[in-house]
């Protein structure tokens, strides 16, 4: 039965999934634009460190304030409304909770969040995807140690492509690689929350209308994002990774079966089966039409003559050897698609992408010579920016994750281009710093 069909049962019969959403920023408010046209879904809380802004953003999106004047859960619940607070242990405690979606975008908050909802019998959605980048595997093991489902979240572009690896490899289709689209250029690696609009393309005004948030962009276009969001895509598929960091090839949609081959068959990848980002831009700026910038994608092989040959009779868009075939999305809706993740979790017990292992890894990066004394500040920022590299390297180089680089202070310098270790910086200790460590075997 459809998901849809299950939640207008749910619906009809008075039984509402009951979600509980933690963050009510840009990601959670799309989220929040759809709740009221979902059946059978009632959120019955929101968590947010600052309430007054969370109304702001409430307002944005056609809530009215009466929607948000339970003042307990169980007023909510009995009302049909939402109660709005600040304390998030309040909500993920409560007993009628179904599910909750973490949404703050802070990975070592997010990992407190996460592990006390597992603790108290809670599915989660997980938006902060940076909290999955280093100690995903873990949180799945807790997860299925707590006896509840761990996802990743639909919309967001590393769902989308595993759920496209997973219709290729049902169909029997060998996966040769997958990945999502980037506007990319070499020197956006050094780009900070002051030269982020220029670069992304949008004014500052439009950002302002949008509630964009500088810093959290900024994260997409140094290619911190692009490579948290492949190395979750690589532990919940297999999928392997480029052993220094992704290359960003440059393609149209139609070329994407081109390059995305291995490099002995005119492609780019060492080796079939790999995660890739392409580029929307050429090296030299230019922009090239029919992008995959804001898409996902997925290239198969037809591994037999008879598979080549129904690629050719269904007029399929393959490369030149006929054997290399790319479905894709060219668009992702974000926090407008969360609740397919909500269903998914709570009406079949699946999750929308979910780490299996420990294949990629994303360490901080300087972006320019670094002083001991220095704090650093994350994805986004001034600092550092992420780079992908398989497991094993990062494990080798005692390699500082990216998710776990904020508000750290160096103790020795570091140069522009290097990777950081944890020998590079204070040691600090959280839950989240200890289940690194617990997953690296510490």
């Amino acid at each position: 039965m459809s998901l849809y069909l299950k939640l207008q049962q749910r619906e009809a019969s008075g039984n509402p999934i009951r979600v509980a959403l933690i963050g009510a920023g840009k990601f959670g408010s799309m989220y929040l634009s759809q709740v009221p046209r979902t059946p059978g879904v009632h959120l019955v809380a929101i968590a947010d460190l600052s309430p007054d802004l969370a109304r702001q953003n409430l307002a944005r999106v056609g809530w009215s304030r009466e929607q948000t004047e339970a003042t307990s859960i169980e007023q909510a619940i009995k009302q049909r409304r939402t109660f709005l607070t600040d304390d998030w242990e309040r909500v993920v405690q409560h007993p009628a909770i179904d599910v909750v979606v973490e949404c703050t975008g802070h990975p070592i908050a997010a990992v407190d969040h996460i592990l006390s909802a597992f603790n108290h019998g809670k599915h989660v959605v997980n938006v902060t995807v940076e909290a999955d980048a280093f100690c995903g595997p873990l949180l799945s093991k807790r997860a299925a140690e707590a006896g509840v489902v761990y996802s990743l979240a639909f919309g967001d572009q590393p769902a989308l492509i595993c759920d496209l690896v997973d219709w290729a490899r049902t169909c029997g289709f060998p996966v040769v690689a997958a990945g999502r689209g980037h506007k990319w250029l070499p020197h956006y690696a050094q780009s900070t929350p002051e030269t982020v609009w220029g670069y992304y393309g949008l004014t500052p005004e439009q950002a302002s209308r949008g509630g964009l948030n500088p810093k959290m962009f900024n994260s997409f276009l140094d290619g911190s994002k692009p490579s948290i969001e492949s190395t979750a895509v690589a532990n919940a598929t297999g999928l392997g990774v480029p052993s220094d960091g992704l290359s960003y090839p440059p393609a149209s949609i139609s070329d994407i079966p081109f390059v995305t081959r291995p490099r002995a068959e005119g492609g780019v990848l060492e080796r079939k089966g790999m995660v890739e980002v392409i580029s929307s831009l050429e090296r030299d700026g230019r922009i090239i039409p029919y992008d995959i910038r804001m898409g996902v994608w997925v290239t198969v092989e037809a591994d037999t003559d008879y598979i080549k040959n129904c690629f050719e009779e269904y007029n399929a868009h393959t490369d030149p050897s006929g054997r290399y075939f790319t479905l894709y999305k060219r668009w992702h809706l974000i926090g407008l698609e969360v609740g397919q993740s909500v269903a998914s979790v709570a009406l079949r017990g699946e999750p929308t992408g979910v780490a299996r292992g420990w294949v990629a890894d994303v360490v901080a990066t300087a972006k320019r010579d670094l002083k001991p004394g220095e704090v650093l500040d994350g994805e986004g920022g001034y600092t550092v920016w992420g780079k992908l590299l398989p497991a094993e390297t990062s494990r080798a180089l005692n390699g500082l994750p990216l998710g776990l680089a904020h508000g750290i202070v160096l103790t020795r310098p570091v140069a522009a281009g290097q990777s950081l270790s944890w020998d590079d910086v204070k040691r600090v200790d959280s839950r989240a710093v200890r289940l690194r460590e617990e997953m690296l075997g510490g």
